[in-house]
């Protein structure tokens, strides 16, 4: 069955039906990623766009549910140039076709999608319509196309309810503004308690359950559009507990504190994406799926300061904020598909939800005469009875934390003295 492709610039391109045949109108945009089109069809942050493959063979690999970052596609349409229909490998469950069918996603194959990407990358991402209807009439359709917007997506792909994945580790909330299901996978796997709760709900709620860390996920749509979302969040930054967010969530807490953010031109979207950590220089290849970035040229250091940065363009790609336990980034680390270059990201949030470890840890870890002196200088230090009574005989300033020489029945002998930790458990 014949497919058209209208863009709103007047451009139209003739193809194959796939999937269901209904007509969609919706924003288009590109993903250059070579593999992971499961993951792409099945990420939320997807959802109210239709997705151009860039690359050429799309489905070779068949379907396999196990991968799905969701539990349904979320995207508008598929385009793609040619499309496998008998795929190759084990783990395949099902065809491509097959699955947009079943969940009633259109789509179009058959047309020159390296022309198609390059008119994005020209002029923007634009709105477009898929349709098989052969006599569609331009003029009628040209209102359509110039009024869509994703609109308010966020409330259509969170969880409708929270749930919990159980861990034994640290107690982690993650926000669900469309999360990808890897993210919450790489804190359990790291043995996280990782509960997800819905988007809108309140900061009470969250903080109640005492977390040792909030992570905001991935989502759709404009992040200004999440008006009452940014709310809380400003309540969740200010609340001392740790601050880990991706994507949608890196936005939208730039929001929360004061900064802005604008659409790009075309985004970016792929596997293939490079990013300076602007701390150690180092390069990370990372996977990416947006279309807004974060404003940092009249943003007050004061708050934040960039923490990454695109190579490509040199637009924002990560803050640390100033004096908080917060940091947020636009790329993804879970990957899926993608790159598992920046995975350390997720160990990088366990150690910020460590507690500061006690003079006695501190202790264990540099036994050392210079470090038991330290410890004890510091004015926020516990100290044992051992060390209180040895302030209190003017012990010289270069103590020996392993000796120490004591009366005992008149008469002077040499005994071990307690180290700083053993000290304070008897105490």
């Amino acid at each position: 069955m014949k497919a058209f492709l209208i863009l709103e610039d007047g451009t139209v391109f003739t193809g194959t039906s796939i999937g269901s045949p209904r007509e969609v109108v919706s924003e288009i945009v590109f993903n250059t990623s070579m593999t992971g089109y499961l993951e792409v069809l099945t990420d939320p942050s997807y959802a109210g766009q239709a997705v151009v493959m860039t690359y050429p063979l799309i489905g070779n690999y068949g379907i396999c549910y196990e991968d799905m970052e969701s539990e349904r596609p979320w995207l508008d349409a598929f385009i793609v140039r040619e499309l496998s229909r008998i795929p190759s490998n084990f783990r395949s469950e099902d065809t491509i076709q097959n699955f947009l069918l079943k969940y009633d996603i259109p789509g179009i194959a058959g047309i020159d999608t390296r022309a198609l990407t390059k008119i994005l990358r020209e002029k923007g991402t634009m709105n477009g319509c898929i349709t098989t209807d052969e006599h569609f009439k331009w003029k009628e359709l040209l209102p359509r196309l110039a009024a869509y917007t994703t609109g308010k997506v966020v409330e259509k792909v969170t969880c409708r309810e929270k749930y919990v994945l159980p861990g034994d580790g640290p107690r982690v909330a993650l926000l669900d503004l469309g999360t990808k299901r890897n993210i919450a996978r790489c804190l359990n796997q790291r043995g996280c308690e990782v509960t997800v709760y819905p988007a809108r709900t309140s900061a009470e709620e969250i903080l109640s359950s005492a977390p040792d860390g909030i992570m905001l996920s991935n989502g759709p749509g404009d992040p200004k559009e999440c008006t009452s979302i940014i709310e809380e969040i400003k309540k969740l930054c200010a609340s001392g507990v740790p601050v880990f967010a991706i994507c949608l969530g890196h936005q939208l807490t730039a929001l929360a504190n004061g900064a802005d953010t604008h659409k790009m031109k075309y985004g970016h979207r792929g596997g293939n994406h490079p990013v300076r950590d602007l701390a150690t220089g180092r390069v990370y290849i990372s996977s990416q799926n947006h279309g807004y970035v974060v404003d940092t040229e009249h943003m007050d250091p004061a708050v934040a300061v960039p923490a990454f940065e695109n190579v490509n363009d040199g637009t924002n790609e990560g803050l640390a904020y100033t004096g908080e336990n917060i940091f947020t980034i636009q790329f993804h680390p879970e990957a899926s598909p993608g790159p598992h270059d920046s995975g350390y990201l997720f160990d990088r949030f366990l150690e910020m939800m460590r507690p500061a470890p006690t003079v006695c840890e501190e202790a264990m870890v540099r036994p050392d005469a210079k470090a038991c002196e330290e410890a004890m200088m510091r004015p926020d230090s516990t100290f044992c009875e051992d060390q209180e009574m040895s302030r209190s005989e003017n012990a010289p300033a270069e103590m020996n934390c392993d000796k120490k020489t004591t009366a005992e029945n008149g008469t002077a002998e040499n005994k071990t003295a307690p180290s700083v930790c053993e000290g304070e458990v008897r105490a």
